[in-house]
């Protein structure tokens, strides 16, 4: 120790002033908070660097494992979770022949999607769990609406663990109906509570829900902690404890992109709900939130499906290292298809490495001490209780809900969501950046996986809100081309490179990107030594869609007119750029389409495909 003391004396110790100091030199006037500081979407800045002073407001530093709020994990020891495969049942044979080949290859939790409307006979659900040992591995059944009659049959098996999800709130808001009556509900809810299965939670928090729909992070905390506390409300009202209620709730999550605020979330919901329950009367032992999480939907592809591998894996990484309970892994073909052999076996195999080879079972909140996590922890904290104070203040989740409150927030942060995508300030790579040039589907994909997924009934008496895939508008525009392309010559964007040799080269990579997100045929070119020969090429080539790719310099002096002048009659011109000045020239002789980064990429390229007659 006195050896390390000695080592560090030899650095001498530099203060945040000296740090900001040299920051404030090296950016050379601009505006450090706008350079630096991120606004992030959940409403809260995040500066470009943290230091052991940060540490100083943080109120659980002292606090261990295992010890209340529970931001630390549930465990005292080690960072255990369960891996789940989920498996949507059509014949329950065949589901439970495939439930014990992913037990087998290292599952030990199995998610059931039956069903939604069939009542399953006890005999259905016994060759469903045929072989499974309830004791070893966690049984979770989901989307039936015959909750009791299940909840009679998993009861009489000694020791089973996992769920039921039963959330009669959440769905409200989904089809806008009750599945009988609010009472009626809550008086099942009632029932699902007092079972006397101590492992096995009966009242889910279908959190993913609010993620898929656009809500942001802060936002998606805020609902889903509110609709924990109604659901005490509502139960309490009925005669039960909040000891009694919390130990049978589970929050079911869903797990984003943003790796480090992913995991800060787990921390801070643990934290939050820790303390709800006790406001409301628990006793510690009882305030642990129960997490089983999986990837968000919101953020896979359709197109250039692997990709969704990397973003699969960075979720569960986010998820598992902020300490829930059970995970399950997305399948990469979800977005389009029901989950191959293949894709199970891939999604089975992320958690199964995370745990074998890279030993993140071993470590008890690895985050801790981290001046960044503990700081965005503690940030998504804060404004997720202010966003549920105003929540209680309008009366709870189900007032803000019929006063739509809940449902304008989720559409105005969808909405945000569709802009950032369509401009490209959020990236979905390999759907509106960086596309494969080559890919075009070898199949019609069904109705379903372009559309959001709408589940108002009928007989809604509010408001609604629906669940999407954000890249859902770009693989509409990229299919109609690829469609089009079956019957006719697949549309060029031809580049007409020019000049400074980064410049064109810069823009033309750009330009290439831009409209492959269409599906169009990009054509890149080395670089004409005149314009001349440039505008012979385009005239032999004959491309759908020329663009211009050069410098702002050498855009000037009449060149990129030139070229718009001798062409514009034979293609439809486009200039790489917004180059001042002479993009006002450009516009007065009438070419009208210009790219660049500030570019609505989306309307953009639909505007091309109508001018194609690709669509109307």
């Amino acid at each position: 120790m006195e050896e390390n003391k000695k080592l560090f004396e030899e650095f001498p110790p530099v203060s945040t002033q000296e740090w900001e100091a040299v920051i404030e030199k090296d950016l050379k006037g601009a505006d450090y908070n706008k350079k630096l500081v991120w606004r992030t979407a959940e409403g809260f800045n995040v500066k470009p660097y943290y230091r052991a002073e940060d540490l100083a407001n943080i109120p659980w530093k002292d606090v261990n494992p295992d010890e209340f709020p529970y931001v630390r994990g549930n465990k005292a020891e080690g960072n255990e979770w369960l891996i789940r495969q989920d498996i949507t049942v059509k014949d329950v044979k065949e589901a439970n022949k495939v439930a014990l080949n992913a037990i087998g290859r290292g599952c030990n939790s199995i998610g059931f999607k039956l069903e939604m409307d069939k009542a399953y006979t006890a005999i259905e659900i016994s060759n469903l769990l045929n072989g499974i040992d309830q004791k070893a591995v966690e049984i979770n059944l989901y989307n039936n609406k015959y909750h009791l009659p299940l909840l009679e049959m998993l009861s009489k098996i000694p020791g089973i663990k996992g769920s039921l999800n039963y959330d009669p709130l959440t769905r409200y808001l989904r089809r806008g109906v009750w599945y009988v009556t609010e009472n009626t509900d809550m008086e099942l809810g009632y029932i699902m509570v007092k079972a006397e299965m101590p492992e096995f939670q009966t009242i889910g928090v279908n959190s993913h829900v609010f993620t898929n729909a656009g809500a942001t992070i802060v936002q998606e905390m805020a609902f889903s902690l509110a609709v924990g506390a109604e659901y005490l409300d509502k139960l309490t009202d009925k005669g039960l404890t909040v000891d009694e209620i919390a130990p049978k709730m589970r929050f079911n999550l869903a797990v984003g992109q943003n790796y480090f605020m992913e995991m800060a979330k787990m921390r801070a919901y643990r934290m939050l709900w820790a303390n709800i329950l006790k406001a409301n009367g628990a006793k510690e032992e009882h305030c642990k939130m129960h997490i089983h999480a999986t990837n968000a939907e919101i953020g896979m592809s359709l197109y250039d499906a692997y990709v969704n591998m990397l973003r699969t894996t960075s979720g569960t990484m986010s998820a598992v290292l902020g300490g829930v309970d059970s995970f399950t892994v997305m399948p990469f073909d979800v977005p389009f298809e029901l989950p191959t052999d293949f894709a199970d076996r891939i999604a089975r195999n992320q958690q199964l490495i995370l745990k074998e080879e890279s030993h993140f079972d071993k470590v008890a909140d690895p985050a801790a001490g981290s001046y960044y996590i503990e700081n965005l922890t503690l940030s998504l904290a804060n404004a997720a209780q202010e966003l549920f104070t105003k929540i209680q203040e309008e009366g709870g989740y189900l007032a803000a809900v019929r006063k739509g409150m809940i449902q304008g927030l989720i559409k105005e942060s969808a909405t945000k969501k569709f802009s950032n995508v369509a401009t490209r300030r959020e990236t979905i790579l390999g759907t509106n950046q960086f596309p494969n040039f080559t890919e075009s589907l070898k199949f019609t994909p069904e109705a379903w996986v372009m559309e959001a997924d709408n589940r108002r009934d009928e007989k809604a008496d509010i408001d609604t809100i629906v669940t999407f895939r954000a890249a859902q508008q770009f693989e509409k525009l990229r299919f109609a081309t690829d469609v089009y392309a079956q019957d006719h010559k697949r549309p060029v964007a031809w580049m007409f490179t020019y000049g400074n040799l980064a410049m064109r080269k810069a823009r033309a990579n750009f330009a290439s990107n831009f409209f492959a997100c269409a599906g169009f045929q990009v054509v890149d070119n080395p670089g004409f030594k005149t314009l001349d020969e440039g505008i012979a090429a385009a005239r032999e080539v004959k491309p759908e869609i020329l663009v211009i790719c050069s410098s702002d310099e050498e855009y000037g002096e009449g060149n990129a007119l030139k070229i718009y002048e001798e062409l514009k009659n034979e293609t439809i011109v486009v200039l790489a750029g917004n180059p001042e000045g002479t993009a006002d020239i450009l516009k007065e002789a009438g070419l009208k389409h210009f790219i660049h980064v500030k570019s609505n990429v989306l309307e953009t390229l639909q505007d091309f495909q109508r001018q194609l007659g690709i669509t109307k």
